[in-house]
């Protein structure tokens, strides 16, 4: 929940996260995540996201100053990648998150 609340700055417009299947809503800028709890498939799949903004560099100051330990070693500043967006990833032991801007 760090991750995504303290860090990404999203609030949890859902709550079952102390039910018997962990579930909640995450929410920000019109943008929801479902996010359920289960260890083994998080182990299994590794699941990642990619978020896409307007502002890259004002996302990228803002994690890099409050949470850099969640910036990812294999991308951990802006890249322009072959494809033509610019990308960043964050990561937890959970979940990866590609920040992204075309």
């Amino acid at each position: 929940m760090k991750f995504f609340i303290d860090c990404l700055g999203f609030t949890i417009g859902h709550d079952e996260i102390k039910s018997s299947q962990p579930f909640c809503v995450l929410e920000k800028d019109g943008l929801r995540i479902n996010l359920f709890e289960n260890a083994t498939l998080a182990k299994e799949h590794y699941p990642e996201f990619r978020l896409v903004t307007k502002n890259i560099e004002e996302v990228y100051e803002k994690v890099s100053a409050s949470h850099r330990e969640f910036l990812h070693p294999n991308l951990k500043k802006i890249t322009l990648r072959p494809w033509g967006a610019k990308e960043f990833a964050l990561k937890d032991n959970q979940v990866g998150i590609i920040i992204q801007e075309w």
